[in-house]
């Protein structure tokens, strides 16, 4: 297996991409600002710089991590040390991966891993942080919904991309 930063960065690229759309005055703007609490006057406050810059590292270390979720080759190479190419590696795992290695590579898949985390991690996670920190639950979704569809596109993206 592989690894492809090109998938990683592209993959990384979700999360800027689809804010501009989920959190602009197409979609959910208006209800976001209002429910988080955020204004025009907050937002012209920062360094929209740093944020970008630093929100797309985080970004690929996301779609870095995305990789371990989506494609399921990566625990077959965990299992004999991470370096397929090592010296001491039987043969019964190069033909274990000519029989196996493309499967569930598709785009399809990719989406359904990230689906799944979005619902079995975001949500939980971000859901416990607006309940303390007495948020509604219409923030709680909007944000939810914006990672649980990142995540199925970059699932989708670093599990097809061969």
């Amino acid at each position: 297996m592989d690894f492809n930063f090109l998938a990683i960065l592209v993959a990384a690229l979700v999360p800027m991409v689809l804010g501009f759309i989920w959190y602009g005055p197409m979609l959910f703007q208006k209800a976001w600002m209002r429910e988080s609490g955020m204004t025009e006057e907050k937002m012209k406050g920062s360094n929209m710089g740093v944020i970008f810059g630093l929100s797309f590292v985080l970004a690929l270390l996301l779609a870095f991590f995305v990789q371990f979720l989506a494609i399921h080759q990566t625990g077959v190479v965990s299992l004999i040390g991470g370096d397929p190419t090592a010296e001491g590696i039987l043969p019964s795992f190069q033909a274990f991966m000519d029989d196996y290695g493309s499967h569930f590579r598709t785009f399809k898949h990719g989406v359904l891993h990230g689906a799944v985390a979005g619902i079995f991690f975001v949500f939980p996670i971000m859901a416990t942080n607006g309940m303390f920190e007495r948020k509604s639950w219409k923030l709680t979704f909007i944000n939810v919904g914006y990672w649980t569809l990142c995540l199925m596109l970059m699932g989708g993206i670093v599990c097809a991309w061969v």
